[in-house]
C-alpha cells in the first residue's frame, strides 16, 4: 500500500523559511515525477513545484524569484520543498504528490490530474 507522509509545516513569521518533507513508502518511485501542491482557504489547489524522474527538469511557481526549491532523494524515496521569504499569501495546506503514470517523461506535469498518490497535507501558516 502506497503511503505519503508530509512533515515540516507550522506557523512562521513573514520573511522566514520552512522546509517541507514528504516520505513515500509502499513502492519505489524512481522513474516518476514528484510534486508539491497547495490549497489556500476558498481557493483551488495549485501546483507549487515539480521535479522530473531524473531530477534534471524542475518547475516552480515562483521560478524568477527562486523562493521555492524542490529536491528529491532517490535512496530515501523523499521529496522536499524549501520555501524562503515566506509571505502571508503562502498560507495554505501543502500536499506532496507522486505520479504513477508519467513514466520517465522529460518534464514533470503540473496538472494535479497527472498525479496518482497524495499525502494528507501539512498546514503552513504565515503571520504578518
Amino acid at each position: 500500500q502506497v503511503q505519503l507522509v508530509e512533515s515540516g509545516g507550522g506557523l512562521v513569521q513573514a520573511g522566514g523559511s520552512l522546509r517541507l518533507s514528504c516520505t513515500a513508502s509502499g513502492r519505489a518511485f524512481r522513474d516518476y515525477p514528484m510534486a508539491w501542491f497547495r490549497q489556500a482557504p476558498g481557493k483551488e489547489r495549485e501546483s507549487v513545484a515539480a521535479i522530473s524522474w531524473s531530477g534534471f527538469s524542475i518547475y516552480s511557481i515562483d521560478s524568477s524569484k527562486g523562493r521555492f526549491t524542490i529536491t528529491r532523494d532517490f535512496a530515501k524515496n523523499t521529496v522536499d520543498l524549501k520555501i524562503n521569504s515566506l509571505r502571508p499569501k503562502d498560507t495554505a495546506v501543502y500536499f506532496c504528490a507522486i505520479s504513477g503514470r508519467c513514466y520517465r517523461i522529460e518534464h514533470p506535469p503540473t496538472n494535479q490530474r497527472e498525479y496518482t498518490y497524495w499525502g494528507q497535507g501539512t498546514q503552513v501558516t504565515v503571520s504578518s
